[in-house]
């Protein structure tokens, strides 16, 4: 993975495609990732404007094409965000992500003729759907919480949803060559067409968008339970758990078998460190090892406490304590570096549409929480993440639901 390179010009990313295809999930899972990457990226729905100007419930009639008044209304609302959008690139962002439906020609000519004009590049992601029953899911599962129905009847809900969607299919049209640069997503990631792409940051977004999916899913995390290291406050190391530690891995294993069963077990990824695999060995379930799941390397600090840090290499210990994030242990890594290592990982983690349970260090589930729950890079070496403490994520459209589960003992 390579440091974002702040000399390229700023990128407009501008998602297309009818209602409930998922392109709000796939904006902030973007959003997440290049933040993630250290990039400084931002999500423009025109649909927040719509509900913070206007008030968050418009009847479907709002939306029909026919309809001159809601038409312009919806036009200056989507174009007040894009013009948000470019004063935020301006003043130091680096991908600005347009969040609507920009279903009519017209209506992306007129954001890549303003775009152009600002210096900008644009790159069109369009989510096409043709599987009804994903179609459908979508409006069950997003719309029922979506902002836009809070308090309503659910049933007449859907259906007002149902018949805004109608409006938008009579003036809708897919991306066409003319529209530039652009990736087509069908059926949730099934196949993808490309159009004109080019650059570091367009392939790269490319990629990511190559290997996801808008399939809900749980992801749980949990660091090895207690080591010998932890007990005397040392860091790296390979120590074994200790009784504490041992006594964790026996409630998580008790835990999965009868709080997070599902239709279908979890997948276990686990670091190839003895505690990270002790903590695994009881859940009586297929595990496999990940390299990049390893604690981040300590370097000449493996193995020795703080307070010895302090004593024999006080130059580290200040060092890192000023920027914890960026800080490479002399001989070991930083935490940027070890978001660098984990890259591949990310991407198959979101390849992976099941349940997924993974079991790692400190560190490493920092990284992977920051991404997760759409964490800047900066904030990533502060989550805190407990010992003895299974942390549920479900990544959803409009942010990630948590909950924590502390199984003890005490650390």
């Amino acid at each position: 993975m390579s440091t974002p390179n702040r000399q390229d010009p700023r990128l407009v990313v501008v998602m297309v495609g009818l209602p409930a295809r998922g392109k709000s999930f796939i904006a902030r899972k973007l959003q997440r990732y290049l933040n993630w990457l250290g990039y400084r990226a931002r999500v423009f729905n025109a649909g927040d404007y719509r509900r913070q100007r206007l008030g968050a419930y418009q009847a479907h009639d709002f939306f029909d094409p026919d309809n001159p008044a809601g038409s312009e209304a919806r036009k200056e609302l989507s174009m007040a965000a894009l013009d948000d959008l470019l004063r935020w690139l301006a003043h130091g962002g680096d991908v600005g992500i347009h969040d609507a439906t920009n279903a009519t020609r017209e209506r992306r000519r007129l954001i890549r003729e303003r775009c152009d004009a600002a210096g900008k590049r644009v790159l069109f992601v369009e989510s096409v759907c043709r599987d009804a029953s994903i179609v459908e899911a979508n409006v069950l599962a997003t719309k029922l919480t979506s902002p836009d129905y809070v308090g309503m009847d659910p049933e007449e809900a859907v259906q007002d949803f149902r018949v805004r969607i109608a409006h938008y299919e009579r003036s809708y049209v897919p991306l066409v060559d003319e529209d530039g640069s652009w990736v087509k997503l069908i059926d949730v990631g099934r196949r993808m067409t490309l159009n004109r792409i080019g650059g570091h940051l367009p392939a790269r977004i490319v990629y990511f968008l190559m290997n996801t999916h808008i399939t809900p899913r749980r992801i749980w995390l949990s660091r090895h339970g207690q080591s010998e290291f932890n007990v005397q406050d040392r860091v790296g190391g390979d120590p074994p758990l200790s009784a504490k530690g041992l006594a964790y891995a026996r409630n998580l294993a008790e835990f999965v078998q009868t709080s997070i069963a599902t239709d279908k077990p979890p997948r276990v990824w686990q670091s190839m460190l003895t505690r990270s695999r002790q903590t695994a060995e009881h859940l009586m379930l297929p595990t496999e090892p990940w390299k990049a799941l390893d604690e981040i390397d300590a370097g000449i600090c493996d193995g020795l406490t703080y307070t010895e840090i302090e004593t024999h290499h006080p130059e580290v210990f200040t060092a890192r304590r000023h920027d914890k994030l960026r800080y490479r242990y002399p001989q070991g890594e930083s935490y940027v570096d070890v978001i660098q290592r984990l890259d591949p990982m990310i991407l198959e983690m979101e390849r992976e549409e099941g349940p997924l349970l993974i079991i790692s260090h400190n560190a490493v589930l920092r990284a992977l929480y920051g991404y997760l729950t759409g964490r800047a890079m900066e904030e990533v070496p502060h989550v805190p993440i407990p010992l003895h403490t299974l942390i549920e994520l479900i990544p959803t459209a409009y942010g990630c639901n948590e909950e924590r589960y502390f199984l003890g003992p005490v650390a």
